[in-house]
């Protein structure tokens, strides 16, 4: 399942991201927010990326104006690898080599066409592993205070 949370500037096309998702049987569930009223970007962050942590969601697709801020406070949340993506190259990557768990995109930098792409992406390209294992147990190192070099 994937978890789906926006901000206000963000709400737009997370609404048409939920249609995608629909019109492809993928199951979600959102966590807000729910209509173009101002709404914090670090609560629905939380919020949805509480659930990837707790293992109730598999990924987050998480929207904010650019993707930027919804990506910091995500990141912020233990166990977290988000990544603010606006090209295929990056949103195919950050799952092949970082294993990120989490997809930030911008209403204001992108439009819904590019946004579909990037999530069929994200959502479908599985993590290689391998010598990219190493440099995600020293994302967790880092996470968990510890030093890498």
């Amino acid at each position: 399942m994937i978890v789906l949370g926006s901000d206000h500037a963000g709400f737009p096309l997370k609404e048409e991201i939920k249609k995608h998702l629909e019109d492809n049987g993928i199951e979600f569930v959102d966590v807000g927010c729910y209509s173009p009223e101002r709404y914090d970007y670090a609560i629905a962050a939380q919020k949805a990326c509480d659930m990837v942590i707790s293992g109730e969601a598999k990924k987050a697709i998480l929207c904010c104006g650019t993707g930027i801020g919804i990506s910091m406070a995500a990141n912020k949340v233990k166990g977290i690898r988000a990544a603010a993506c606006s090209d295929y190259f990056s949103a195919k990557y950050t799952r092949l080599h970082n294993d990120a768990n989490c997809l930030c995109l911008g209403s204001r930098v992108i439009g819904c066409g590019l946004a579909f792409e990037l999530v069929d992406t994200f959502i479908y390209t599985e993590f290689e592993g391998g010598r990219h294992q190493t440099r995600v147990d020293q994302i967790t190192a880092i996470e968990n205070g510890e030093k890498v070099y």
